[in-house]
């Protein structure tokens, strides 16, 4: 059994899986009630729905989520939502967490609940150094709240073999995962997640 967290704004993974706006309680009505106190407050689980497919499960995302962001930053809630998914943690076998494509309080919430993070990277010369300062924000917040946090690996996109820049930059990158005391296990194209683990897939800041 699978359970997804859909953090960015955006809700493409929410759209795709749902094919059309939830209508259920989910991340929004989650982190709002964070903020304000209800003594009838939902359970975590009560923020979970079913998908179509089998045994996958999901917390839908809203376009609104990025307006409590700074509410929530100014309150010091980024370990709320690793509580919430280490409660859950008993009732499924993996947890997935889309983050936003910025560096910001959900992104950070969610390496701070994450066992491990997958990074895909575009194969152009602009994601090169986004890729090192993400590298660089994991490995503070490991140092700082996560200390199991470790970078699975890194999913190559676009990739062209017969192209001489793509193969430059993913050889680069990974002689970069290879250095000493990188907290890396390599780069992937695919990744197999071992049971109740709990997986932050990080895309590059623009």
């Amino acid at each position: 059994t699978v359970f997804l967290v859909d953090l960015d704004p955006q809700c493409n993974l929410s759209h795709y899986l749902l094919g059309a706006p939830s209508t259920q309680p989910g991340l929004f009505e989650f982190f709002e009630q964070i903020l304000n106190f209800s003594l009838f407050a939902k359970k975590n689980h009560e923020f979970a729905q079913a998908t179509p497919f089998e045994n996958l499960f999901l917390i839908a995302s809203h376009p609104e989520l990025g307006e409590l962001a700074g509410k929530l930053e100014a309150r010091y809630k980024m370990y709320k939502l690793r509580d919430a998914l280490n409660e859950l943690s008993h009732e499924y076998d993996e947890i997935w967490i889309d983050t936003p494509p910025a560096l910001n309080f959900f992104t950070r919430s969610a390496l701070i609940a994450a066992d491990r993070c997958l990074i895909p990277f575009d194969c152009d010369t602009f994601s090169r150094q986004a890729l090192y300062t993400l590298m660089g924000n994991v490995e503070e917040i490991r140092n700082d709240h996560n200390r199991s946090l470790q970078v699975e690996g890194v999913i190559v996109n676009q990739f062209q073999p017969r192209a001489a820049l793509p193969v430059k930059l993913v050889m680069s990158r990974v002689t970069v995962l290879r250095s000493p005391g990188a907290i890396t296990r390599g780069m992937l194209a695919s990744a197999t997640i071992g049971a109740r683990t709990t997986v932050s897939v990080s895309r590059l800041p623009y």
